[in-house]
């Protein structure tokens, strides 16, 4: 139903212009007190958690792999550093990660769409704000002779009629309608940022995995090519061994194979590492011909000594992509009252102020001075339950925000419980690899030095070589695996996103609300 009480044109004098004028800014006014009412739920922030830990049993806070081994302290309450893969002492490391933040592509899309999601935010804004817009026409009309001056006669004169001056309108925001857009708006936009530092924190995350990764293969393809070379060693010994005749023919037969079976770890790992070397360059937004990354080491890398972990109440409001839930649950709630307003009246004021005459000349003439003032009402009657029906869907996308939250919060807790667990079982592993090696290289030794007096055979010495082999390569996984795993527990805190930060605190306020 739509309702109208139009004021008819006329001409006026300054001073009834005025007047009218300041009736339509009355009305505005008037409209503008009743937009306090804003239908639909008001964001409540869900609650952090009610749980106090991670794990069902308590963690142990000193992570210790033994002799020789890096000692690592889990500190609970500690502020993570926004360049926490520092934490690891390799400056290749850090110039690599910069350099992605800089140039990924993935890094770059979030960005631009959390810049189009602000100026969505503007647009929603500027739909509550008065508009004015500047309105010129020209017409050819035939009409009595009477509206020209003229007595009435049998044809009807034809003249031209020119018409400027400024139009106002405005929609009072009665029942919240526009507030809850822009609030909508707001939160989508706060839900891109997030999705931002998400970005960033998962490339940096890649970018020290895939170091770690290939320092740790280029760690297992030293050892491999030791384990060759020590083949090569075996085989001549042997060789040698057959010609004086003091062993048999099959005895270098295995020697041989053996080199053969050890050589053929070498391509496997060679293309494991090729992958991460690619894997680098595409996360800095280069192709894998136009340069090669650094050669990471292991020993490049210094474990973190201390690991902040974040209580639990406290992770949910510093881990991006909960946020970036939160920040979707906040979108749905506001479209709950965008829906609820459209069961609503929806008001309309505008005004014209203008002169119109016959000549171009003659058009900034007081004479012809023309205003009008209109108000109007839309009221909602049938719609064949279309708005209800919107209404309950956003009820529904709401409800499934909240699940999508919930979940988010569970995976993120999973994620850290898991990640500490790791941690202690790494210490456990390292030293044990680390006892596994000392013990594979004794016994190496003492089989070569056996085999070459005579006093054992090439079965043993073969054995002895491939306990050796299997503790280098455990041992190398095993480092790695403590590097990447304390990584991943600084990423699981949300650590890093400082800029993302700042960038959504821009979207609560949005530019000028003015155009």
């Amino acid at each position: 139903m739509i309702i109208r009480s139009p004021r008819s044109q006329h001409v006026a004098k300054p001073s009834a212009r005025g007047g009218k004028l300041r009736a339509f800014a009355a009305a505005a006014f008037t409209g503008a007190l009743l937009a306090g009412c804003q239908v639909g739920p008001d964001f409540v922030r869900p609650p952090p958690p009610a749980v106090g830990v991670y794990t069902p049993r308590k963690m142990p806070t000193r992570l210790d792999a033994g002799p020789g081994e890096a000692v690592q302290r889990v500190i609970g309450g500690q502020a993570i550093p926004a360049a926490w893969w520092q934490l690891f002492h390799s400056q290749a490391l850090d110039r690599t990660v910069r350099l992605a933040l800089a140039d990924n592509p993935g890094i770059d899309s979030a960005r631009a769409t959390l810049a189009q999601a602000q100026q969505a935010v503007l647009l929603a804004r500027g739909a509550g704000l008065p508009q004015l817009d500047l309105a010129a026409t020209a017409e050819r009309q035939q009409g009595p002779a009477s509206i020209l001056g003229q007595q009435p006669g049998r044809s009807l004169p034809l003249y031209n009629l020119y018409t400027v001056g400024p139009i106002a309108s405005f929609s009072p925001d009665v029942f919240g309608a526009t507030a809850r857009r822009v609030e909508e708006q707001a939160s989508l936009a706060q839900y891109r940022a997030f999705e931002l530092a998400a970005a960033q924190l998962s490339v940096a995350g890649d970018v020290v995995t895939e170091a770690v990764t290939a320092a740790s293969l280029r760690a297992q393809l030293d050892a491999a090519q030791e384990i060759v070379a020590g083949d090569d060693q075996n085989a001549a010994l042997v060789q040698r061994k057959y010609a004086a005749g003091r062993t048999a023919r099959s005895d270098v037969l295995l020697a041989r194979s053996q080199l053969s079976n050890d050589r053929a770890l070498l391509p496997p790992l060679r293309q494991q590492l090729a992958a991460a070397e690619d894997a680098l360059a595409v996360l800095v937004g280069r192709f894998p011909a136009q340069g090669t990354p650094p050669a990471f080491a292991l020993a490049d890398f210094q474990l973190p000594a201390e690991l902040p972990l974040a209580v639990p109440s406290a992770l949910v409001r510093q881990r991006p992509d909960i946020l970036a839930a939160e920040a979707q649950l906040h979108a749905a709630s506001a479209a709950v009252g965008v829906a609820s307003a459209q069961l609503y009246p929806d008001i309309t004021l505008s005004a014209t102020l203008g002169t119109s005459a016959l000549t171009p000349g003659a058009l900034f003439g007081s004479s012809g001075t023309v205003w009008s003032v209109l108000g109007g009402i839309t009221a909602p009657i049938f719609h064949g339950g279309a708005l209800r029906a919107q209404k309950r869907e956003a009820i529904e996308a709401l409800r499934a925000a909240e699940a999508t939250y919930r979940q988010t919060v569970l995976q993120a807790f999973g994620q850290v419980a898991d990640i500490l667990r790791a941690l202690d079982h790494d210490a456990h592993l390292v030293a044990d690899e680390h006892e596994a090696l000392d013990a594979a290289r004794a016994s190496l030794e003492l089989q070569r030095a056996s085999y070459a007096a005579g006093r054992s055979d090439v079965l043993h010495l073969l054995d002895a070589q491939r306990g050796d082999q299997q503790a280098r390569m455990g041992y190398a996984r095993a480092v790695a695996q403590r590097d990447l795993d304390s990584a991943q527990l600084l990423v699981a805190m949300g650590g890093g996103w400082t800029e993302a930060r700042a960038l959504c605190a821009g979207c609560e306020d949005a530019g000028p609300r003015s155009h």
